[in-house]
């Protein structure tokens, strides 16, 4: 199972009905499914590529981005309730839904407000440390010891990252200033939150997307009211030239969710998270073209590896496809 956990979860796997491929690299695979699943697919990763620009837009007119969040996921969680009024049960039965509210929640508190205030490259890149800090998650959470090319992979994002970190004006490799932190937090929540959904996997589908839609507004409420507390984050003042902005942009994250859906349903879980890794290019293309970003040859370099770490966890076996029904690791 693969997941987006800003826009909700999707099953990963062909239609019912039809068999899975085997083998085969991932380039076969995109391939020899349909053209609307890639594209599909696609949308979503342009969707939060340059969700960034009316982040800032928003909070140029008066609208924090942690305002922005709750509000959007506010309009989303209102047309889940309506589309699919039993999701809130399985809350009473299946309290660890909490737990993957809060993680979800964290995950856009710490993107959304990253890429709002910070470089959009530098900011994309640390967020998707996530299979980094998976193989670590993953051991402390779920007892999946690492295997060697996990530790490789994770060897291979750490040293991206120190190259991303390292500034000409700092003598180490340290996050530098808010929205470092942020992005990392990000990622790590990200992290955290695919455990839980695994650990969940038990719960309804729509009770599970309830959780992390509703964590994703709540979470950012609450941050956003203890930042006003601490004047961090001002008072909500949207002007009314950011009305159209904000349900423009609770409608595209709708839409992206619904090509999600409908492409990862037909693609293997490698191929979608390939895939899926083009929201960097499009968050790197959209933001040097409007100076919100500065592609330097050491972003470049530390970006490449972390990119790589990243296509390599997602062309890896899934822990499911390592152990067969007997329990015995199959070869």
């Amino acid at each position: 199972m693969a997941k987006d956990i800003r826009g909700g979860q999707f099953s990963a796997g062909p239609p019912q009905g039809k068999l899975a491929p085997s083998g085969g690299s991932a380039a076969h695979e995109v391939a020899s499914v349909g053209a609307k699943a890639v594209l599909a697919l696609t949308f979503n990763a342009f969707v939060w590529g340059v969700s960034w620009w009316p982040l800032r837009q928003l909070q140029s007119l008066g609208l924090h981005p942690l305002w922005t969040t709750a509000l959007v996921y506010a309009i989303v969680v209102a047309g889940l309730l309506v589309l699919l009024p039993k999701a809130w049960r399985g809350f009473a039965a299946h309290p660890q839904l909490w737990l993957l509210a809060a993680g979800a929640g964290l995950t856009n508190v710490g993107f959304n407000w990253a890429v709002t205030v910070g470089d959009v490259v530098r900011v994309v890149l640390l967020f998707y440390l996530m299979p980094a800090w998976s193989v670590l998650v993953a051991w402390a959470m779920l007892g999946e010891k690492p295997t060697p090319a996990s530790l490789l992979r994770l060897l291979l994002a750490m040293a991206g990252v120190l190259i991303v970190l390292k500034t000409p004006d700092s003598p180490w490799p340290v996050p530098q200033g808010g929205a470092d932190w942020l992005a990392i937090m990000g990622g790590f929540s990200f992290a955290l939150t695919n455990a839980m959904l695994r650990k969940s996997r038990h719960t309804l589908g729509e009770s599970r997307m309830l959780a992390m839609f509703g964590g994703s507004g709540l979470m950012a409420a609450c941050a956003a009211l203890v930042g006003m507390s601490q004047a961090v984050v001002p008072a909500p003042a949207l002007a009314l030239a950011g009305i159209p902005v904000a349900l423009g942009l609770a409608l595209a994250f709708m839409a992206s969710n619904a090509c999600l859906q409908y492409g990862a349903a037909r693609l293997a879980a490698g191929t979608t998270a390939i895939v899926m890794l083009t929201e960097i290019l499009f968050a790197s293309l959209s933001s040097a073209a409007l100076g919100a970003a500065e592609l330097t040859p050491r972003i470049l370099l530390g970006g490449s590896l972390i990119v790589l770490a990243a296509l390599l966890a997602a062309m890896a076996p899934s822990a499911s496809a390592q152990t067969a029904p007997g329990g015995a690791e199959s070869q």
